[in-house]
């Protein structure tokens, strides 16, 4: 325990780590998407943000061996192979990004694009037919710079899928083995950026239990709401996690 303690952020830097990790677990587990937007931002005010990604690739391993099994069976894996081809191409953009650029810019662009696409979902707009396979891999190229940049690869992909016009459940799976086809490449991305370094581990396992504790009552809560409640959950939480990814709240979130 003394060894774990030493490793970690003190006092309310612990809280923010900690309670982050629950919720975003129930956000994982209930929706299938939006742990790293809210982990991310809020990891990083304890580890700091080079740091809050990858650690959130680590924690979020407990949630694609949990969700990922069942998505396989039932999700469309040729779409979703599709989108993998992007965000293959995308990925080590957002990493280099990472490395080389003023991370304050880039987290405005981040939480203002996620903010955008949400403005279009609400507003009705869906595809009128299939997409060529072109937007579909411009999507997953998107969706992978922002993988790369701070592991939230997320908004891209289920905005496509939701424009879908599918059952709750397919998209929930559809997105599930998305985001697992992303932790793939971020993965290599991060290794070969020298981003994943045995400094992780004990903030891991601080922080795992609880995020998969919320992924298991996230899991339980999914089947009590209805298509509409699903998409209007993720809606909302799209928005909460961009505004709290905001640096305009830096100050008062310390």
């Amino acid at each position: 325990m003394t060894w774990l303690l030493a490793g970690l952020p003190d006092g309310m830097g612990l809280v923010w780590l900690l309670g982050g990790a629950l919720v975003s677990g129930l956000a994982r587990g209930f929706s299938g998407f939006g742990a790293a937007m809210i982990f991310v931002p809020i990891a990083a005010i304890a580890v700091g943000p080079q740091r809050a990604a990858p650690l959130m690739l680590l924690v979020d391993m407990l949630g694609i061996v949990a969700i990922t099994p069942g998505a396989w069976a039932s999700g469309d894996r040729r779409e979703v192979g599709w989108l993998a081809i992007g965000l293959g191409l995308g990925m080590p953009l957002g990493v280099a990004a990472l490395l080389s650029f003023d991370p304050l810019p880039l987290r405005w662009a981040i939480s203002l694009s996620i903010l955008a696409m949400l403005a279009l979902l609400i507003s009705g707009w869906r595809f009128a037919a299939e997409p060529p396979r072109r937007v579909t891999i411009g999507v997953g190229i998107l969706g992978g710079v922002l993988g790369g940049v701070a592991m939230i690869p997320g908004p891209p992909g289920l905005a496509y899928l939701l424009s879908r016009q599918s059952a709750a459940r397919r998209i929930r799976d559809d997105f599930a083995l998305y985001l697992a086809a992303s932790a793939v490449f971020a993965t290599i991305a991060y290794i070969a950026g020298g981003l994943l370094g045995w400094d992780l581990l004990r903030p891991t396992l601080a922080a795992a239990p609880l995020y998969g504790f919320g992924i298991w009552m996230g899991t339980r809560m999914f089947g009590l709401a209805s298509d509409l409640t699903f998409r209007r959950v993720c809606y909302g939480m799209i928005a909460l996690a961009a505004l709290i990814g905001l640096p305009l709240w830096d100050g008062m979130r310390r």
